[in-house]
This record gives C-alpha cells, sequence and structure tokens, in this order.
C-alpha cells in the first residue's frame, strides 16, 4: 500500500487542522492504520491508531481529548481532526499502516510496515 498524507499547515495555538492520509490500492480496509509524528530534535512518536473496521481506536496521552482519527474505507483515507492545538503539536505527521493488529505494538513504529511521507503542522504561540 502506498500512503499519501496532506493537510499540515500553519496554525495559532488553540486552532484547529484536518490531516488526510490517502492510501492506494484495493485491500485497503484489512490495514490498522496510524498517525505518528516528529519534532526537530526528537524521536518519532504515537500520536492514534484505528483498527481496520473503525471501531477501536487508541490515543497518546498528550492528544485524547483534543484529536480524533477516523477513517472512511470506501474512500480508501484515513483522517485525524486536530483541535485545541498547541505549540508542543508542532511536527512532521506520519500516516502508516500493517495488516496485522497486536495490542503490543500498534503503539508502537515497528508495528507498522508502510508509512507515507510527512507532512508539516507548525503552531505558533
Amino acid at each position: 500500500v502506498q500512503l499519501q498524507a496532506s493537510g499540515g499547515g500553519l496554525v495559532q495555538a488553540g486552532g484547529s487542522l484536518r490531516l488526510s492520509c490517502a492510501a492506494s490500492g484495493r485491500t485497503f480496509r484489512t490495514y490498522v492504520m496510524g498517525w505518528f509524528r516528529q519534532a526537530p530534535g526528537k524521536e518519532r512518536e504515537f500520536v492514534a491508531a484505528i483498527v481496520r473496521s473503525g471501531g477501536n481506536t487508541y490515543y497518546a496521552d498528550s492528544v485524547k481529548g483534543r484529536f480524533t482519527i477516523t477513517r472512511d474505507n470506501a474512500k480508501n483515507a484515513v483522517y485525524l481532526q486536530m483541535n485545541s492545538l498547541k505549540p508542543e503539536d508542532t511536527a512532521v505527521y506520519y500516516c502508516a499502516a500493517d495488516r496485522s493488529f497486536s495490542m503490543h505494538t500498534v503503539t508502537l513504529r515497528r508495528g507498522y510496515e508502510y508509512w507515507g511521507q510527512g507532512t508539516l503542522v507548525t503552531v505558533s504561540s
């Protein structure tokens, strides 16, 4: 599967952005999807994940209550709605996919085989 993330930009603190990730192929619904982010000088970290059916979602503590991950299997897309943005949310955001699901790895980089290019989100104070 090939992934293409979009929707990043510059926003003021307290504002909102919606990231999109478009996937190629006819088997999108079979993939677990995740969002990760990497701030300058920091490790890439988990943000959110959603299972194949969209029934279960997972979030990093730092974004719970502010970010929402959803997917549209008919459109081969996953989204990240980001509200109440903070300067510390500034990062390059990556979408990722994997065919298998494990509670042990869904929040880890090694739990995902496929990665898209990143989209930059900058939150000004």
